[in-house]
This record gives structure tokens, C-alpha cells and sequence, in this order.
């Protein structure tokens, strides 16, 4: 088995229960749980399953690249903090800007300038301060473009990990989404051994279709001995949809990460 905890998205899985049912069933079939926003969820029922959880939305709203949007950014993330102590101490999920319904940005922005940049990297130097303060690690997640997240600044694997390489802090990751490094740069295997000393957290669905590994193009087995070769040892994350069955799913999952 590969030394990493295998964890699953209870928002995409097992449609047909409430929440806190997804959660437990995901445990009891061995894996961590992810979820995205923790408002309207029943913090005290998922603590009471037992499950793990290792990843949830680390902010509310705001955004990297302007000064008033990195303060709310801030602001929502101190209330995030709050709720992961609860839970634990999950990853914090962040991106480069709020995404509303259907994966859309709040404030679409394709193409910050310099001072945006600057402005930005600036900002994930003060969540990196907070996540310090806090004894928890922020991750942020590329996102493609082309299908799914039209308009979200920084949201390629190669402007992720140069924000993420910039801050020099351990308590601020790189949450490596391959499905969507697939859609909008390709070159997997490369791309996690160029990313491997920042990496906080991996996200794998297949493409198309953002399915379980088998389900698309990506070699699955291959990307997981790359994670063993560049001794990759923390959470990989199913967050994708089932295809048909989620408990066949979360196996295809499972056999896909055990090399």
C-alpha cells in the first residue's frame, strides 16, 4: 500500500442520503472524508461518526488579488479556522477567488496584472502567518478554465504552485487537483514530481466526465507510483463523481492508489 491516507469528497458520493449517512458510510468503508463549505453542515454529528476529516473550504468569501477582497478573504478564514478545530485540523481549502453557484468566480478576473500578482502573493503571506498562528496548514487548489471554472485568477497548476513556492511556509500547501491539471496542462507525472516539495494535498477524478480513476484517460496506477517515487506521504482525495455505484467507486478508487 502507498504510505498516504486515502480520503473522499461526501458531496459527490452517495447523492442519495443525508450528509451526516455519507460521511459515516465513507468511514466505514476505511477512508477520510473531505467536504467543501462547512456552513449548514452538523460539525457536531461528523465528530460523533469517528471519521477523519482531512480537507474543507478554508474561507467564505473574498479573493487574492485586491486589498478589500483579501481582507474578507482573511476574515472568513479566521471563521474557518474555528470550525477545523473542531474537526481536527483539516487542510483549508482555498483559491483565488469566491466561487458561487455551479464553480463560477464571485469576482471573475482572466488575466491579473502585475500589481494583482503581487497583491495576491502578498495575501497568501498573511493566511500563511494565520495558519502558523493556528497550528493548521492552508492549501490552494488549481482549478481549470476551460470547462468548469471560467474566469478564477490563478487558477493553473503553474501559477498555484508559484504563489505557493513564494510564501516559504509549511502551513501553506499546494492542493494538487489532477483532474483539472489534466483539462488544463496535461503532463501529470511531471507536474507532481515539479511540485512535490509543496505539495499539502492531492485531488484525482478521471477525465472526462470528472468520474473515478478507470473511468477516463489518466493512468491512475502510473500517477500513484510518481506519488511513491517522489515520496509523496499525505492525503489523496477522491473528488469526483460516481459513475454508477459509489461503494464500486471508492473500490476502483482504492485499487487505484494501492501500488
Amino acid at each position: 500500500m502507498m504510505p498516504v491516507r486515502l480520503a473522499v469528497c461526501a458531496e459527490m458520493v452517495f447523492l442519495d442520503r443525508p450528509f451526516i449517512d455519507r460521511v459515516r458510510r465513507i468511514h466505514e468503508l476505511g477512508f477520510a472524508v473531505e467536504m467543501w463549505d462547512w456552513r449548514g453542515k452538523d460539525i457536531e454529528g461528523i465528530v460523533a461518526t469517528g471519521a477523519q476529516v482531512t480537507s474543507m473550504t478554508g474561507y467564505i468569501s473574498g479573493r487574492l488579488s485586491d486589498p478589500e477582497g483579501a481582507e474578507e478573504l482573511l476574515r472568513t478564514a479566521e471563521e474557518s479556522v474555528a470550525v477545523a478545530n473542531l474537526l481536527g485540523g483539516p487542510n483549508l481549502n482555498l483559491h483565488g477567488t469566491g466561487l458561487g453557484p455551479e464553480g463560477l468566480p464571485v469576482t471573475p478576473l482572466s488575466d491579473p496584472s502585475g500589481a494583482e500578482w503581487i497583491t495576491a502573493a502578498d495575501t497568501l503571506r498573511r493566511v500563511a502567518v494565520l495558519g502558523e498562528r493556528e497550528g493548521v496548514t492552508f492549501v490552494v487548489e488549481n482549478l481549470n478554465t476551460e470547462v468548469d471554472h471560467p474566469g478564477v485568477p490563478f487558477a493553473s497548476a503553474a501559477d498555484v504552485l508559484a504563489l505557493v513556492s513564494a510564501a516559504e511556509s509549511p502551513h501553506l500547501r499546494m492542493n494538487l487537483d489532477l483532474y483539472h491539471a489534466q483539462i488544463g496542462e496535461g503532463n501529470l507525472i511531471e507536474l507532481v514530481r515539479r511540485a512535490a516539495p509543496w505539495l499539502g494535498e492531492v485531488q484525482v477524478a478521471d477525465v472526462p466526465g470528472r468520474c473515478e480513476p478507470g473511468t477516463g484517460e489518466i493512468n491512475y496506477p502510473a500517477i500513484a507510483r510518481a506519488l511513491a517515487e517522489v515520496g509523496y506521504e499525505g492525503v489523496v482525495g477522491l473528488e469526483g463523481w460516481a459513475s454508477a455505484d459509489s461503494e464500486t467507486a471508492l473500490e476502483r478508487f482504492r485499487e487505484a492508489f494501492t501500488v
